[in-house]
């Protein structure tokens, strides 16, 4: 019988049947690890699935992709559901996923909501909100160092109202360690007692980058904070437990900044108007005192009225120099933080780091010497108590107390009954030997007569 030989496609045609006609692969439901994801705009994401042992590719097309709650990331735990096929072209099997979340969110979410109802019927959410000072003077920046969020945070304030100081209190946003360093710097503020207003915030991520400002410690250290707290927290769509408590709850960190701080320029220019409302008044009430004028023509404050703006003008004078005095104290402050960053960039010169870890590096070695020079006196000491030990434990020592031994062809005699008369047998002493002839032999019995 002639064998019949398969096309390639025929086989991969064949194979994609198997896989679209088997129905436990209609609907798959897999969990692991993301891998090989490059996220592309506003198209079909390929990328793979693995855990300890194996991995799937993946895709997951446009629609699918942009229905996701969360933003996938290289490493992250997903659950997925989808179906496995056959891609003709490569020959491999790939799952087309339909729908994924994050592994373990749902546990979170539902934790999520014990903890609010709890806080709740505790009267944390709906307790006495502190207004937020209108001019404040010092501002405390609770957020990561490095985020965008206190870039956005100094950018609006400087803009706003650029005579608020502003300090920030580096801290963790994401991690195990992020509530605990959260509470911390909270207390810190307080401890010092000289802010007007917190800011606390972090740019927005997924449940579990967000969990920190969901922790119950963290929570009960906004409620119990004397100074008035400004949470912004996550995207305008993330509500954590911390926008719950905190006094006032902002969108995003330029939104808090914009809340903190008034516009300085709106301000003035308040002022500026009131000062106009004034300046009407004064008019308004000189020309009334115009109007007495004419009816006490004779009184000396008519006839000279530049009298009445010599106050004004001293006045005037005095706020020239105030302001000539806080324009001077501006430009020192600005000199002296210039200083202090120029001195914190030499700590950082790697030259400088080098010399540190030298000067470290020759005081290990001293210590080490240190250390083997006492370890070889201690040796020392030993060795010279055992040699005084075993000196004392020497036959020659004993000897030299009155003690001697016998040998009898260089055999040592350690029993009478091992000589016999006329023998010649040697004994020896610390500083010599003796030949001597037995002539009588007497052996003790305890107490029976000699023999």
């Amino acid at each position: 019988m002639e064998q019949q030989y398969l096309t390639i496609t025929a086989l991969t045609k064949y194979l994609k049947r198997k896989f679209e006609a088997d129905p436990y692969l209609e609907r798959v439901y897999l969990t692991g690890e993301i891998s090989n994801f490059r996220p592309r705009a506003n198209a079909h994401q390929y990328f793979s699935l693995k855990d300890n042992q194996a991995k799937i590719s993946a895709i997951m097309f446009k629609g699918a992709f942009q229905k996701l709650k969360f933003e996938p990331k290289e490493g992250m735990k997903v659950l997925v559901v989808g179906r496995i096929s056959l891609y003709e072209s490569s020959g491999a099997y790939q799952i087309y996923i339909e729908h994924m979340e994050p592994d373990g969110v749902g546990a979170l979410y539902q934790a999520l909501a014990e903890l609010r109802e709890k806080l709740s019927k505790e009267g944390l959410f709906s307790g006495p909100k502190k207004p937020l000072p209108r001019y404040p003077k010092k501002i405390a920046v609770i957020t990561s160092p490095s985020g965008a969020v206190i870039r956005d945070i100094i950018t609006t304030v400087k803009r706003r109202y650029p005579i608020a100081q502003l300090v920030l209190f580096p801290t963790v946003v994401q991690g195990n360690q992020a509530a605990d360093d959260v509470v911390r710097n909270i207390q810190r503020v307080e401890a010092m007692g000289s802010f007007d207003t917190i800011i606390m915030g972090r740019g927005g991520g997924s449940i579990e980058d967000l969990w920190p400002f969901n922790e119950e410690r963290v929570a009960r250290a906004i409620y119990n904070a004397k100074t008035p707290i400004i949470s912004s927290v996550g995207h305008e769509t993330d509500t954590t437990i911390a926008d719950l408590v905190a006094d006032v709850r902002a969108a995003t960190p330029t939104a808090a900044a914009e809340l903190a701080v008034p516009v300085l320029s709106e301000e003035l220019l308040r002022i500026k108007e009131r000062q106009g409302r004034m300046e009407q008044a004064f008019l308004n009430q000189l020309q009334r005192k115009n109007e007495h004028y004419q009816r006490l023509a004779n009184s000396y404050v008519f006839r000279q009225p530049g009298r009445l703006y010599d106050a004004q003008s001293v006045k005037l004078d005095q706020m020239m120099q105030r302001l000539r005095q806080a324009m001077q104290h501006s430009l020192f402050e600005k000199d002296k933080q210039a200083s202090q960053i120029i001195h914190r960039m030499y700590q950082m010169e790697p030259s400088h780091r080098l010399k540190q870890a030298q000067q470290q590096l020759d005081y290990s070695n001293n210590r080490l010497k240190e250390r083997m020079k006492s370890y070889m006196e201690k040796k020392r000491q030993g060795f010279e108590t055992a040699v005084q030990s075993l000196d004392l434990l020497s036959p020659l020592k004993i000897m030299g107390r009155g003690y001697s031994y016998t040998t009898k062809e260089n055999q040592v005699i350690k029993k009478i009954n091992e000589l016999s008369l006329k023998d010649r047998v040697t004994i020896h002493y610390q500083d010599g030997q003796a030949i001597a002839e037995i002539i009588e032999l007497k052996e003790e019995k305890h107490g029976d007569e000699n023999i």
